[in-house]
């Protein structure tokens, strides 16, 4: 009878002990610097069709150290944030474990994911011009910030922002180091006011005849263009047009971008369904998902754009560099806008 009882308390933990994993598995935990509300949609979506619950941790600051802090006991399944740079951070910070996955190959361009599977790209936002919509300028490259001709005409917002050093470290990329210092001190003596502001600020500043070109991401247009009529947001959106640069030595026409991705953590408790997941956020549905909700350019080739995206920038011809040789460079990038005192 005693052996009876304990067989049956010990089958009864064993249940509960499996009953609990089952309940376990079927939750995901995602790091995010993203505000929630850009991709709690997508999210939604995912749980519907995996019945994977997604806990969404926003991580405003700190990512990186939060996750070293906590160690093996981090909860942290995936890691999502924007900037390339600050991707590649996490891979060097160890916080990271490489994944195969033939969905995120196929999907993926090489250049815009780890060669080890360390990080993938989900969307992108292209570093592009915004000019006076009355301008007569059909084709721009990057290099040409730096003429003359633009003398107090050029705004831009702080060459530290993050978005700025990795235009920059592509240049140093493409050009070299010299030459990029020799452009930057250009592009300064170009400003028509100190570097500093917003991305919208630029078209604002645009409107309001303070510069008649600037750099800026491709997605503040489609929030500006589709605000509503008669708003602030809408009026800087409908004095500029957008041009896509291309680098002076790139043949292929390249745009430079930045992008949003993720990665696996490393010490991942649900490592599957944070693979299913990033496999999810690639899918179609998903994909349209990130061209509606935020302007970005999907990673995935053939999904349609937003139509205010369409009409006012188009698809994208990525320069074709990879991410991870650009971001080398970031550090000599920061360097350099100090040495050139170009936030001063």
């Amino acid at each position: 009878m005693k052996h009876r009882f304990s067989f049956t308390l010990a089958w009864a933990a064993l249940m509960a002990t499996a009953a609990a994993s089952a309940v376990q598995a079927q939750e995901v935990t995602l790091y995010t610097t993203r505000e929630p509300a850009l991709i709690q949609p997508l999210l939604a979506a995912f749980t519907a069709q995996s019945k994977i619950k997604v806990n969404t941790v926003f991580v405003k600051d700190g990512l990186l150290e939060r996750v070293k802090a906590e160690g093996e006991r981090s909860p942290a399944d995936v890691l999502m944030t924007v900037d390339a740079g600050n991707l590649l951070d996490l891979v060097e910070g160890g916080v990271t474990q490489p994944v195969k996955s033939a969905t995120l190959e196929s999907v993926i361009p090489a250049n815009l994911r780890g060669a080890d599977g360390q990080w993938f790209t989900l969307s992108m936002r292209a570093r592009v011009l915004y000019a006076d919509k009355n301008l007569p300028i059909k084709s721009f490259r990057y290099e040409d910030l730096a003429d003359p001709k633009w003398k107090g005409k050029v705004c831009i917002r702080a060459g530290q922002h993050p978005y700025n050093t990795g235009l920059i470290a592509a240049m140093i990329a493409h050009d070299g180091e010299a030459r990029t210092e020799q452009w930057l001190q250009g592009v300064k003596a170009n400003l028509a006011r100190k570097a500093t502001g917003g991305d919208r600020d630029v078209a604002r500043d645009i409107l309001g005849g303070i510069c008649d070109i600037g750099i800026a991401n491709t997605y503040y247009v489609g929030h500006m263009k589709a605000a509503k009529e008669g708003t602030d947001a809408r009026k800087w959106g409908d004095a500029i047009k957008v041009i896509k640069p291309t680098f002076a030595n790139e043949k292929s026409g390249g745009t430079h971008v930045n992008i949003s991705g993720a990665s696996v953590a490393r010490h991942a408790p649900q490592r599957e369904n944070a693979v299913k997941l990033l496999e999810f956020l690639v899918s179609e549905p998903a994909q349209n998902m990130y061209a509606q909700a935020n302007y970005e350019h999907p990673v995935r080739k053939g999904v349609a754009l937003d139509p205010v995206v369409a009409q006012s920038i188009g698809e994208l011809k990525i320069d074709p560099l990879p991410l991870t040789e650009i971001a080398k460079h970031r550090k000599q990038a920061s360097a350099l806008v100090d040495k050139v005192g170009f936030d001063r």
